[in-house]
């Protein structure tokens, strides 16, 4: 321990000087602890040194032990070595006799080999000069087996011999089996009875041959069979197209008769189906020739008769030589065509038909594709799968060009005729509202896709969708004919309604009809070409496509409604001309809604309710967004075509104009239809708005006419400007000088305008009172409160006097919706 550790260790052993009496004693116990740890410390140095040496000796042994075992290990090695050698020695003989061995046992087999090849070959010579046919089969395959074994001694003289005996062997086999066959069909296997089975015998050596003997076996025989058919159907006689019927019972009746002799050749050989196909290429070739050298266009009951025997023909052969398989997926993409169309009759959505569709087509491509493979293997037909579908019927298809313009003049007239028998109205008990001439023509487009579909799914059913296109355009047109047009010629410019469209009540019901009609037209030539492209062949499917006939309904729908408003514009005029001819300058006092309003809410009472009920929601809302758009600006600029407005007159027209507005906001209701009610009434109120800002400003005293004009009609010209001072009596003279002054200013400045006129609201007027007049204006320094300045400015619309402080009232009330400004503060309060 420190100095200061020991200080403190003596200081705790002896606190006091009493306790100084007891240092001998712990002297004593110190000096004893010293020398048991100096004995302690000695014996341990004696061990450390005892065990040293002993460490020593024990490494000694180990290094001593080590070299003994390195020694005897060299000594193992070396006696291995010397066994190992002993051992060769011993074996040597016994592996030159094992090889010996092994060699002859090689020559002793092959040299049996070779001489059951040669007996074999020997023998199968016997048998192919006797044509004993079932015999040779069998030994042909033990010969080939045979042969195997010496492919590695080919360069061997004898082996070489033995091969080129054992080919000339099987051609003269080949020969044989050529020249037996060359026999049937030509009666003589119903003389001699076992010719049949020569033959059955021949086939099995046909099949020990290569598979290219049987390939041409069966190919001399096909082209044998199908020599009488050409020599038939290429004379003048039978080679016409009204005779395509006859070659195909020529070839059932062939398979049918010679079905029984056909059993001689093996079921794996498939000769029926092979001689089908070259019918089928030989009948293809005939065909394209005849059409080819017709002189006139081919008449098309005939073309189309030819098509559909044909048609079965290929359906019949897909039956036949396809399981089944073929045939059903065609009978049941004809089913999904007639469900199609039977749904689209009971106006089924299409979404469900497209669902129902896709769901079985999964079922084919899902669960059914290995199905379908373990099928087409089962059949192990050369070529398994091979489409007989179109096989024929292919060449007909740069043909039916005939029928595609048939088809065409045949739904043209049905067009004209469902058009001219239209009454342009709907059946009594309908809940559509379409016209029935659009049902009936979808329906006869329905049908002549069923019966296209149903003989060609390539470019022709392509071409006939070109024809619905025109059709549909067509009709389209039709449409839009019947659409009320406006006055024209030199009567029409004399009494100026030149472009004015007037409607009845009947031709209001009837541009409804023709929206619809549009509308359900539009739809349906949609699922139509959907249908179209889910039956046409894949390559013309992206090309399916009837966007355009859409448009041209949507172009149907545009022009109606907008015809529709015009209309109701017309019956506007008598009312706009008479609010021109109010003596707005002379009226006296405010009193109810003038005659003019109640003509308007008249008209449109009559005839929104029969409009909701005709129209959907969606373009009614179209329809009253245009009338809206049409009958505000035209409300407000027909206030310029007043004479002469006086404070009271302009009153009156504020109350008119607020009669007006409800009128317009009230529509939806009337029409049953209030989806999008909110934003119609903003739209309506933000055009009315103007002309009350309009009348706002002929209210206003002439000394703050042109700060007012500027506050509640920042968009307004300097000309309309001077329209309202000639609208307030102003002479020519107090004109200028108000203009003068007006374009002097410009616009006040701390006054930002907003793009468009504020919506101002103003109360009505009270029909029996008018709100006193304000003659004490505010003194200078008052503070205004919010709600004071907002009574003003409603008086200013009730006929307050023409003060001072309305100009100020003017210009807060096209302040007050604005977020800055210096006038915004007082309507923070």
């Amino acid at each position: 321990m420190d100095k200061s550790s020991a200080l403190e260790y003596i200081n705790q052993m002896f606190p006091t000087e009493a306790s100084l009496s007891g240092v001998e004693p712990l002297m004593q116990k110190i000096h004893s602890e010293i020398r048991r740890v100096d004995a302690g410390i000695l014996a341990a140095v004696r061990q450390q040194s005892n065990s040293g040496t002993k460490a020593k000796e024990d490494l000694a042994a180990a290094t001593h032990a080590v070299k003994e075992l390195m020694y005897k290990v060299r000594e193992i090695k070396t006696k291995a070595e010397q066994s190992e050698s002993m051992v060769q020695e011993i074996c040597r003989d016994i592996k030159k006799l094992d090889f010996a061995k092994k060699h002859i046992t090689t020559t002793i087999t092959a040299l049996h080999r070779l001489t059951m090849l040669v007996s074999a070959v020997e023998q199968l010579q016997v048998m192919a000069s006797k044509r004993q046919y079932k015999e040779a089969a069998a030994q042909l395959e033990a010969v080939n087996q045979l042969c195997s074994h010496f492919e590695a001694y080919r360069d061997v003289p004898k082996i070489s011999d033995l091969r080129e005996k054992f080919k000339n062997i099987k051609q003269i086999l080949k020969s044989h089996v050529f020249s037996d066959f060359s026999s049937l069909g030509t009666g003589k296997e119903t003389e001699e009875a076992n010719l049949l089975q020569q033959l059955s015998d021949a086939c099995l050596v046909v099949d020990a041959l290569e598979p290219s003997v049987r390939e041409e076996l069966v190919k001399n025989f096909c082209s044998k069979e199908l020599t009488s058919y050409r020599q038939i159907f290429e004379g003048a006689e039978l080679a016409k197209l009204d005779k395509t019927e006859r070659r195909y019972a020529w070839i059932k009746r062939r398979l049918r008769t010679n079905e029984e002799i056909w059993k001689i050749f093996p079921p794996s050989w498939h000769v029926a189906y092979l001689l089908c196909i070259q019918f089928c290429k030989l009948t293809r070739t005939q065909l394209v020739e005849i059409l080819d050298n017709l002189k006139e266009k081919p008449d098309v009951a005939t073309l189309l008769l030819a098509l559909q025997r044909t048609l079965e023909f290929e359906e019949e052969l897909a039956d036949k030589f396809s399981g089944g398989t073929t045939g059903s997926r065609n009978r049941e993409i004809g089913s999904e065509i007639e469900e199609i169309d039977k749904g689209e009759n009971n106006s089924q959505t299409i979404s469900d038909i497209r669902k129902k569709y896709e769901k079985k087509l999964a079922a084919h491509h899902g669960s059914g594709t290995e199905t379908e493979k373990d099928n087409l293997k089962d059949l192990s037909v050369p070529g398994a799968g091979f489409n007989f579908h179109g096989i024929i019927s292919s060449c007909f298809e740069a043909h039916l060009t005939v029928y595609v313009e048939l088809e065409e003049k045949t739904l043209m007239e049905s067009l004209e005729k469902l058009v001219q028998e239209e009454t342009w109205d709907t059946e009594e008990g309908s809940q559509t509202n379409i016209l029935s001439s659009s049902m009936q023509l979808f329906l006869i487009i329905r049908r002549s896709l069923k019966r296209c579909s149903a003989l060609t799914k390539n470019q022709t059913l392509f071409n006939l969708f070109k024809v619905f296109q025109r059709i549909l355009r067509a009709y389209a047109t039709k449409l839009f004919a019947r659409l009320p047009r406006g006055g024209t010629g030199l009567v029409a410019a004399a009494t100026g309604t030149d472009g004015q469209i007037k409607t009845s009540d009947r031709d209001e019901r009837v541009i409804c009809y023709i929206v619809n009609t549009a509308e359900y037209c539009h739809k349906t030539s949609g699922e139509l070409a959907e249908n179209v492209s889910k039956i046409i062949d894949t390559q013309f499917a992206d090309k399916v496509d009837m966007s355009e006939v859409q448009d041209e309904f949507s172009a149907v729908i545009t022009k109606a409604l907008i015809t529709l408003v015009h209309g109701l514009e017309t019956k506007f005029d008598a009312e706009m001309a008479a609010m021109t001819r109010v003596p707005w300058g002379t009226l006296e006092s405010v009193g109810d809604q003038s005659e003019y309003v109640n003509g308007i809410n008249s008209i449109l009472t009559s005839s929104i309710p029969v409009l909701g009920s005709l129209l959907s929601p969606i373009y009614f809302q179209f329809f009253l967004d245009k009338l809206a758009a049409s009958l505000g600006p035209r409300f407000y600029l027909n206030i310029y075509k007043c004479k002469l407005i006086s404070e009271t007159g302009a009153q009156q027209m504020l109350l008119d104009t607020q009669a007006v507005k409800t009128i317009l906001l009230d529509i939806p209701a009337l029409g049953r239809q209030t989806t999008g009610a909110a934003g119609y009434s903003k739209f309506v109120s933000r055009e009315m708005s103007k002309a009350e800002a309009l009348l706002k400003v002929i209210l206003s005293p002439i000394d703050s006419v042109g700060d007012t004009y500027r506050a509640l009609l920042p968009e307004g010209t300097p000309s309309e400007f001077q329209r309202i001072l000639e609208l307030k009596g102003l002479k020519k003279a107090d004109q200028q000088t108000i203009l003068d002054d007006f374009n002097k200013h410009g616009s006040p400045s701390g006054i930002k305008h907003p793009s468009a006129a504020p919506s101002v609201v103003v109360p009505a007027a009270p029909t029996a009172q008018i709100t006193p007049v304000m003659t004490n204006p505010t003194p200078a320094g008052t503070i205004v409160s919010r709600e004071d300045v907002l009574t003003r400015a409603a008086a200013l619309g009730r006929g307050a006097a023409t003060t001072g402080f309305k100009r100020f009232l003017a210009l807060t009330e096209a302040a007050k919706d604005r977020k800055d400004g210096p006038f915004r503060k007082l309507f923070n309060t």
